[in-house]
């Protein structure tokens, strides 16, 4: 009974939400039909439809998609394989965090932005120089995502370990990993989020193609449409991947349900 109530309930909220969707598309069009804002600054949702409609027959919005996706992965996964087992050593050792917290200190501020003139002269107009943007912006908000969650594992449990002779390495595989993996990974989905930022950043300054080059030459050639559907793929797209992660996050961490 409480399970049939509980998916009611969802429904019901479902259905809350995609009307929401529903009703704001339709004052949308309605202010810009009857004149209230100039479509050059701002299109109704029928000429975005119609413009998305266009590029998917002719197949470069899927293009778009799939150049800014690989590159947000990629850079998103190869941050994410080397802040994991140095958060955790990091958050383990006083010492090596005396190494690199100065280090740290002075990488975490950097926007994303204030690597694109550095990327562009060690890897030119390349997916590397957009892997590495990603990457650079992504990193250290890992890095501290892990550390802080590594020290927050409950230190009873540590000792428990200790004293029943696990080693250094037992210890962070066995109690610590485990420990901080459901705050790793809810930090993790802020961070892919932050990915998304970072790879338009770097597509609105040097690329040709993806979503952030489909939103600067929307712009370029005053096609406003262009851009907001831009706009309207990244939300769509990243919503897309936060689903994907939830999935995988469910999976992994099963044992805690």
């Amino acid at each position: 009974m409480g399970m049939n109530n509980h998916k009611a309930s969802k429904g019901i909220l479902l259905t809350i939400s995609t009307a929401s969707v529903v009703l704001f598309l339709i004052m949308w069009e309605i202010i810009c039909s009857v004149g209230l804002v100039d479509p050059i600054f701002l299109p109704p949702p029928s000429e975005v439809f119609k413009k998305a409609f266009s590029m998917l027959s002719e197949g470069s919005l899927e293009s778009h998609i799939w150049a800014s996706t690989v590159r947000v992965m990629t850079g998103f996964f190869a941050a994410t394989i080397i802040a994991i087992p140095l958060g955790i050593v990091l958050g383990t050792s006083q010492f090596a965090r005396a190494v690199f917290n100065p280090i740290l200190s002075f990488l975490r501020p950097l926007p994303s932005m204030s690597w694109i003139p550095l990327s562009l002269l060690w890897f030119g107009i390349t997916e590397t120089q957009k892997y590495s943007i990603v990457f650079m912006g992504t990193f250290a908000p890992a890095l501290v995502y892990v550390i802080e969650a590594t020290r927050n594992v409950d230190p009873l449990l540590i000792r428990a370990a200790r004293n029943l002779g696990a080693s250094r390495l037992q210890v962070m595989r066995e109690v610590i990993l485990p420990g901080s993996l459901p705050q790793i990974l809810s930090g993790l989905k802020v961070i892919l989020g932050l990915a998304w930022t970072c790879v338009i950043s770097a597509e609105l300054v040097a690329a040709r193609e993806g979503l952030g080059f489909l939103i600067m030459n929307g712009k370029e050639y005053f096609q406003t449409e262009v851009v907001v559907l831009g706009m309207m793929m990244i939300s769509i797209t990243v919503l897309i991947t936060d689903f994907i992660f939830r999935i995988i996050e469910n999976c992994v961490l099963r044992w805690q349900k």
